[in-house]
C-alpha cells in the first residue's frame, strides 16, 4: 500500500487553497461550495494528492493526536531550494534557516515551514543536504519543528 492523498482541516477554504494552489503548484481537481460543506481536491498531474476541509474551528495543535506533519518529495535540493525563495518572498516563517539536513551526515535534506493554519509541512529531496546542519540532535529533523 501507499498514501493516496491526505485531507487536511482547515480554518478558511479561500486562504488555504490560495496557498496550496498559488503558492505550492497544486491544480484545483474540485470544489464543494455548500455554505456548510466547504472543501477542494487538489491534485499534480491530474491525481489527487490533498483534500481541504473547512471544518477546523482553530488552528492546527502539534500536541494533538492526528497528522504530524505533511512531507512533500522535489527531485532536487534545487526545487527544494527555489520553494524556499517562493515561500520566503511571501512571508512564510521558518522552523529552521534554510535547508536542513534530515539527520547528522544525511544526504536527504529540506526545508520546514507552516501552511496558514500552522500545519507543519516539509518540502525534501533524498540527496545533495550532505553537509548542511542537521538542527536536532539524536533525532530526525522533521520530528520535533
Amino acid at each position: 500500500m501507499r498514501t493516496g492523498h491526505v485531507g487536511l482541516n482547515v480554518t478558511d477554504l479561500a486562504r488555504s487553497l490560495a496557498f496550496y494552489q498559488d503558492v505550492l503548484g497544486f491544480e484545483p481537481l474540485g470544489e464543494g461550495k455548500e455554505a456548510d460543506r466547504r472543501f477542494a481536491f487538489l491534485g499534480q498531474d491530474g491525481e489527487l494528492v490533498l483534500t481541504l476541509w473547512q471544518q477546523a474551528e482553530g488552528a492546527y495543535a502539534p500536541a494533538a493526536a492526528g497528522l504530524h506533519h505533511l512531507a512533500l518529495s522535489a527531485a532536487t535540493l534545487d526545487e527544494v531550494r527555489a520553494y524556499e525563495e517562493r515561500l520566503r518572498g511571501l512571508g512564510v516563517e521558518f522552523a529552521y534557516e534554510g535547508v536542513v539536513a534530515h539527520g547528522e551526515g544525511r544526504a536527504s535534506g529540506g526545508i520546514f515551514f507552516h501552511d496558514p493554519d500552522g500545519t507543519r509541512l516539509e518540502i525534501s529531496a533524498p540527496a545533495g543536504a550532505e553537509g548542511a546542519p542537521a538542527p536536532v540532535p539524536g533525532a530526525p529533523t522533521c520530528g520535533f519543528f
